[in-house]
């Protein structure tokens, strides 16, 4: 069966892992305002924020899968989006080096059709990320390139940052932003197969 898929996010990572993955979303960013939206923990934050964001698209399409994800890191209770300038990201990566940290990926799935939300399902992927201990050198190199500062927790496993992860533990692919194996089981609960909506 033929359905219109949505990613409801800018995240030129979650878009790459979709297309590797076979399919071939639409985006269609949400322009949500992030702040107003917290929660106790950063597992349930991260959980409402990607149901908010799909939830946003969702009302702007008639017939479609809409895909909502977001990510934090959450280090020593501390959840940490994207760095506001240098300055903090040079202070995580301070903090980080040498520690480890959970990378928490809230992912949504919203089943629209007429117009009407008929199926929402919201999980959370959680996946420890050890990070090795890059030298000042290294540090201001990656932060020169400007990579940390547009990402959750101020790096990344799929580009310029992956040098600097020693492991991870769990769905490596949810800390790139976005679980393929928790999307075919989300899938599955709609009663649809992730490889009928193969696009190659």
């Amino acid at each position: 069966m033929s359905r219109r898929l949505v990613l409801a996010s800018a995240s030129p990572a979650r878009l790459g892992l979709l297309r590797q993955a076979g399919l071939a979303p639409e985006v269609v960013v949400s322009d949500l305002d992030e702040s107003t939206i917290t929660a106790p923990r950063v597992g349930e934050q991260v959980a409402l924020l990607a149901a908010a964001k799909a939830a946003v698209v969702a009302g702007r399409v008639e017939d479609a899968l809409v895909i909502g994800a977001d990510s934090l890191l959450e280090f020593r209770g501390e959840a940490m989006g994207k760095p506001a300038d240098a300055h903090e990201a040079r202070d995580r990566w301070r903090r980080m080096a040498g520690r480890s940290g959970v990378l928490h990926t809230g992912q949504a799935l919203l089943d629209v059709r007429s117009g009407r939300v008929e199926g929402r399902d919201v999980v959370v992927t959680s996946t420890v990320v050890h990070f090795a201990s890059p030298t000042a050198e290294e540090i201001d190199a990656y932060l020169d390139s400007g990579e940390p500062l547009a990402v959750a927790g101020a790096f990344t496993l799929d580009g310029l940052g992956a040098p600097f992860v020693r492991r991870v533990e769990g769905d490596p692919a949810s800390v790139v932003g976005l679980s393929l194996a928790a999307l075919r089981e989300q899938l599955s609960r709609r009663g649809l197969t992730i490889t009928a909506l193969w696009r190659r």
